[in-house]
């Protein structure tokens, strides 16, 4: 099949890639031109994608990287995949995907299947995507949420199991087609809207859950006990129970982004979502919570404290910066009076500051995401005072703060 997939961004050139792993002709188009050119040397920063075997799909012409709009019109299916962030008021930010679907309008030949990857609330692809795209002939329409997870190295496309469903059944079985062709699993259900509400369920759960063990680690504080300790016993349990870990809030693009999509349409038809706003609310509070217990350990004064954070990024092992909760923490730290400074070797720069070497002479170390890379036996040998306020299950000589 040939394939154009609008966005080249972590999901977009994951699917591009893996569909053209697999033979299909793609057509990775971004209208950043930077991307493209990038890309089409074979240079990219996304995680599990590997270079070489890029750079052999380019020459092949099984993969073409391009700002070229009139080659969308070639392609049998159009995948969105475009960012789908927040505004600053906290509300669900369509403008790229409304952008994407008014380019795919212009630019759509016939019997196009056009599916759209990106998390919105349910009713997005029925009442937003298929409104705007009227000029193709026998146009159908799909959602089929990504699930990509950035740096997993155990869950990929190929073997994460994939929900799909068209607006009619003729475009499920085509999506089921060719979502075959790259997932080992795919499951249909009923409506788009139950594979669009599925996406942001499963990380809604997530919020809750984590944002129940962020305040369970705040009391077990004030308590005296750790409250990593509590979950490990409790995961002892062989049913009925399921582990999440405390951290200073919760980031990347899914966990802090979907439960907001839920909340809003819930609004939009007269519901109240009280649990899953107060779990938004309580982990985007984690990082002021978190300073409250800094500086206790700093004697209750941050100013001109020298503090250094390890790990900038929102999980481990990634570049990924986005809705990172280290920076709301910097940024508090800095607001006290603290010199924050850091250390991410994957990371080196950001937002025109450099990484710097662990620093035994620091006042106080924190962990937050401990890459592989990192050593921290200059901060063990030295005596550093550290908290370790990582999610990471090891050890690295210190206890779990939270």
């Amino acid at each position: 099949m040939k394939i154009a997939v609008i966005g080249q961004g972590y999901v977009g050139l994951t699917v591009s890639y893996e569909a053209a792993q697999v033979g299909h002709e793609v057509i990775g188009y971004d209208n950043n031109k930077l991307v493209v050119e990038s890309l089409s040397v074979g240079d990219t920063h996304i995680p599990g994608i590997d270079r070489d075997n890029l750079r052999e799909l380019i020459r092949k012409k099984i993969y073409l990287p391009t700002s070229d709009t009139d080659l969308i019109k070639l392609a049998e299916i159009i995948i969105i995949a475009v960012p789908t962030p927040l505004t600053e008021d906290g509300e669900p930010n369509l403008e790229f995907l409304e952008s994407a679907s008014t380019l795919i309008n212009q630019n759509i030949g016939k019997n196009v299947l056009v599916i759209n990857e990106s998390t919105s609330y349910p009713g997005t692809l029925r009442n937003i995507i298929r409104p705007k795209i009227i000029n193709g002939t026998n146009t159908s329409f799909a959602a089929a949420p990504e699930r990509v997870d950035p740096g997993n190295k155990l869950w990929k496309i190929k073997n994460t199991p994939r929900v799909i469903s068209g607006l009619t059944e003729a475009a499920t079985v085509k999506a089921k087609e060719f979502y075959s062709t790259i997932c080992d699993s795919v499951s249909t259900v009923s409506c788009p809207e139950v594979a669009e509400a599925a996406k942001v369920f499963e990380n809604t759960f997530r919020q809750v859950n984590i944002a129940l063990v962020n305040e369970f680690s705040l009391i077990a504080h004030k308590l005296g006990f750790s409250a990593n300790e509590a979950i490990d016993a409790a995961s002892t349990k062989p049913f009925g129970f399921m582990s999440f870990y405390p951290s200073i809030g919760v980031g990347g693009h899914c966990i802090p982004v979907d439960p907001v999509f839920l909340s809003y349409i819930a609004k939009k038809y007269g519901i109240k979502s009280d649990l899953i706003d107060m779990a938004n609310k309580l982990n985007a509070m984690m990082p002021a919570s978190i300073i409250n217990l800094i500086t206790e350990e700093l004697g209750f004064e941050l100013q001109n404290k020298i503090i250094q954070i390890a790990g900038l990024t929102y999980k481990p092992d990634i570049t990924d910066m986005r809705e990172a909760p280290s920076m709301k923490l910097i940024n508090q730290l800095r607001k006290l009076g603290a010199n924050v400074i850091w250390h991410d070797p994957l990371l080196k720069e950001f937002s025109g500051e450099f990484s710097k070497d662990l620093d035994p002479s620091v006042d106080l170390g924190i962990i937050i995401t401990p890459h592989k890379s990192m050593n921290f036996s200059i901060w063990k040998e030295c005596g550093t005072k550290v908290l370790d306020l990582s999610t990471a299950r090891e050890s690295f000589g210190w206890p779990k703060y939270l």
